[in-house]
Order: structure tokens, then sequence, then C-alpha cells
């Protein structure tokens, strides 16, 4: 074989190889068994084993300024800290990678002025495509970027008609209202979440509608709206025991908010579930392994991911696709018995 000088190139691959420049150009381009539309199972091989044995890989570069495609998605979720915001981006990732897309997560904090910049920042990056985890129930800011003609998918909320990969957070919050209903509980309390999110107005709407279907009413001074984390949790409950007797149940809307509220009543010496039932959401690690094992709702945050991808692949594709919503699904833990069933007595 004759020795090269300077960089390989398409144009010296098809010298060697006796093809043209965009035959190696599509077989190159193209992954798996897909490359044999453009040339024989041999022709596609030998480009292959030459392009690998000389080193030869495509300039991004001049491939995106070909597409117009960077082959780039955004992330922006409010901290990926967060456990369920870090599973769902695997999921994203993991979809992204399987179409021969990369991705890149930045955090917003869920501050509307941070969600700006951090957009521009990707933008500025050539995303072709971004997926929000951090969409407000007012959704001016996701209007101004779509008639900017940026594409992009929801996943975890809602807002708008934007095409949005959920869990049915309505449904999930039913469950969780019927289930309380059905073990006997009355006074309820509801540590609802952040409150310009959709996941605290379906999860916390669900449960407050199930119940009113059992006769059960809640107080507005029940329903108490803070952070999804330990401290809003903690800073919720207190709030709560702060302004009345001690409820009999309490249902947060994230699993992490159950724990500080947990953190509050064993303080307080209030026995859970005793004294007063503890149901959470999203099914972490962390419900089962707790000191009491919480019940809690199951959401396929992976799957969710998975399907933003799905999405944002489709409004790339100038469709307009349909909103998945997937299946929540209640896990009964010992947090919620009876008190009989639960073996604790006063």
């Amino acid at each position: 074989m004759a020795s090269h000088q300077g960089p390989m190139t398409l144009r010296k691959i098809a010298a060697e190889l006796g093809v043209s420049p965009s035959t190696v150009s599509r077989v190159l381009a193209t992954p798996g068994r897909d490359a044999l539309r453009w040339g024989s199972a041999d022709t596609v091989a030998r480009i292959r084993a030459f392009a690998e044995e000389h080193g030869y890989s495509p300039n991004p570069q001049a491939s995106s300024l070909r597409t117009r495609r960077s082959g780039l998605i955004g992330v922006l979720v409010p901290r990926l800290q967060d456990y369920v915001l870090a599973t769902i981006y695997e999921g994203i990732e993991e979809a992204a990678s399987e179409a021969g897309l990369s991705t890149f997560v930045t955090n917003s904090r869920d501050i509307a002025e941070t969600q700006r910049a951090r957009t521009r920042m990707m933008i500025d990056r050539r995303v072709d495509g971004l997926i929000y985890g951090d969409a407000h129930l007012d959704h001016r800011f996701l209007d101004e970027v779509h008639q900017q003609g940026i594409k992009f998918a929801l996943v975890s909320r809602t807002a708008g008609n934007y095409p949005s990969a959920t869990v049915d957070d309505y449904k999930g919050g039913r469950l969780v209202g019927h289930h309380l209903a059905e073990t006997g509980r009355r006074d309820v309390a509801i540590l609802a979440g952040l409150e310009f999110t959709s996941t605290a107005r379906d999860r916390s709407g669900g449960c407050l509608d199930a119940l009113g279907d059992h006769g059960i009413h809640v107080p507005p001074e029940r329903v108490v709206y803070s952070g999804f984390d330990p401290a809003g949790g903690r800073a919720a409950m207190e709030r709560i025991l702060a302004g009345g007797p001690v409820p009999d149940a309490i249902f947060a809307t994230n699993d992490f908010a159950a724990i500080g509220a947990f953190g509050v009543l064993r303080d307080r010496g209030i026995h859970v579930p005793g004294d007063v039932a503890l149901v959470g959401y999203n099914d972490t690690p962390l419900a089962e392994g707790g000191a009491v094992p919480l019940t809690t709702i199951r959401s396929p945050m992976h799957e969710m991911g998975r399907c933003a991808v799905g999405l944002l692949l489709e409004v790339l594709a100038g469709r307009e696709p349909e909103s998945v919503v997937l299946e929540p699904e209640l896990i009964i833990r010992s947090s919620s018995m009876t008190t009989s069933a639960a073996g604790v007595s006063h």
C-alpha cells in the first residue's frame, strides 16, 4: 500500500480503494448493516478497515456544517444530584447514544434567570435540540424558546401543550388518596412540593380529589408547598405541626421530602405509622431502606428519560408528537399500615 503524507482524508481513501468519495463518506457515516445501502458487503468492509487502519475519523465540524446538525442534545434539570433527575438523565443518555447522539446536562436550580442563561449557553454550543426537566407551569419562557424556532421536549413535568414524557402524576396522587382513605385515615396533610410545577399540582390534586370521593375534606392550610428535598419536607412538616393538631396521614409528593418530614416527626416523638401514616412519591432506593420502609408511588424514571429522547427526535423530524404518559404504581410498605397491621401499640 502506498504511504500517505499528511492526514488521511475521504478523497485519499476513495483513491486508494477505487471508489467515489461520496461512497466513503456515506459508509463511514452509517452504522451497522445500514451502510450496505451504499455498497456491497465487501466494499463496506474494505472502507471501514482501511479507515480504521489509517486512523481516519470524520471532521465533526465539517460534518455539522454539511448536515447543519451537531449531534448534540442539551438537557436542563433543576439539580442533577437529585436521584430522580439523575435516573431520568441516565435514560436520556442511553437512548440518545443509541440514536448516535451525545448529551450534556446543566443545572438550572429551578431559577428562571439561570434557566434562561443555561438555555442560551446550550444554543451557543449548537445543540440540535433541548430536553427540559425544569419546566414551570407558567410557560412563558418555553413560549419564547418555541418562537425562536428551537426544538425541545419536556421530561418529568408538563407545561402548556409542549410534548412531554411524564408519569401520570394525577393518577399517582389518586392512588395515594384512595389508599389513605381505605386504611381509615381522615385528617390528611399534603407536603405538595414546589407550587410552580405540574408534579406538585397533579400529585396533590389527584390525592385531594380521591379523598373527596371518600367524603374527606382537606382544608387549604393542610396543603403546604415547599421544596421536593429533605429540607423542604422538614420545613413543610414544621408548618403543618405549628398550624394545628398532628394529622393522621401525610402525603409528601417526593420521597426525599417524606424523609425530611419523618425526621421532624421522629424528633417530636410522633410515631410512623402508629400516630401518623406517611406516603412518599417516586420509589427511590431510600424509600425501601429507611428506618420505616416507605409507602410510595413507583414512577418509571429511566423509561421517562428514554421517552423524552424519542419525543425530541420526532420534533427534530418536523413532527408534532403526542405526549407520553407512563403508569404509576402504588407500593405499600409499613409506613402507611394501620396500627393493628403494623403491630404498633400506644
